[in-house]
């Protein structure tokens, strides 16, 4: 039986994706290049570094590993700009509900996100009390698809990993579930999220039934 739930948090609880976006594409235009949303995709789940050396990647750039941490706070100065203005409103569709469903259901809560600016999203859209144990980017050193952010969340709650199931829409969280004994649930698109056990849309109508396995 699913006693825990662990929602990643860019693209599932909030739409924070477009604010990466954003801030990926506008360094790379200072950097003289273009980073379509295509390229884009190939970031989701990843930490801020490893998307730094796939942005570079896709500009075909090789600049000195000293200058990196430079573009990649300056990526995260611009990200964190968007962030600050977020509002409850950006809380995505049926989020809020379902989660609401699970807590009254007796299920534990908790965010798994690779995200070092966690805490501000959940106080700019008021979630920061919602979730039982919150695992980001600042306390974890393995980027997805590495298992720990996960297992850290399921310790976290005190469950054995089995009994939890992990809400995600990247490719790299999906398979950080499973490496670490979890079941997931993609959320998005089918064909992107073949290896998900389940897939949704989103939350909307979303019911206690889905994290039946």
């Amino acid at each position: 039986m699913i006693k825990g739930c662990i929602f990643d948090l860019d693209g599932v609880v909030v739409d924070t994706a477009r604010y990466h976006f954003l801030a990926w594409n506008r360094l790379a235009r200072q950097l003289g290049f273009e980073f379509t949303e295509d390229h884009n995709e190939r970031l989701k789940g990843v930490s801020r570094m490893a998307s730094l050396e796939i942005l570079l990647e896709v500009g075909g750039l090789f600049p000195d590993d000293s200058e990196k941490p430079a573009l990649a706070a300056q990526k995260n100065q611009w990200y964190l700009q968007y962030i600050e203005k977020m509002t409850p409103d950006e809380i995505l569709p049926g989020v809020a509900q379902f989660i609401s469903l699970l807590k009254s259901s007796g299920k534990k809560i908790a965010l798994g996100t690779a995200s070092k600016n966690a805490s501000i999203i959940l106080q700019q859209t008021g979630l920061l009390t919602v979730f039982d144990s919150i695992v980001d980017g600042n306390r974890v050193t393995n980027a997805k698809p590495d298992p720990e952010v996960f297992l850290l969340a399921a310790a976290d709650l005190n469950l054995n990993p089995m009994e939890c199931v992990v809400f995600e829409d990247a490719i790299a969280g999906i398979e950080a579930a499973h490496r670490g004994g979890m079941k997931c649930i993609g959320v998005g698109h089918p064909s992107t999220l073949l290896q998900a056990d389940k897939v949704i849309p989103g939350f909307i109508n979303a019911d206690i039934h889905l994290i039946d396995f």
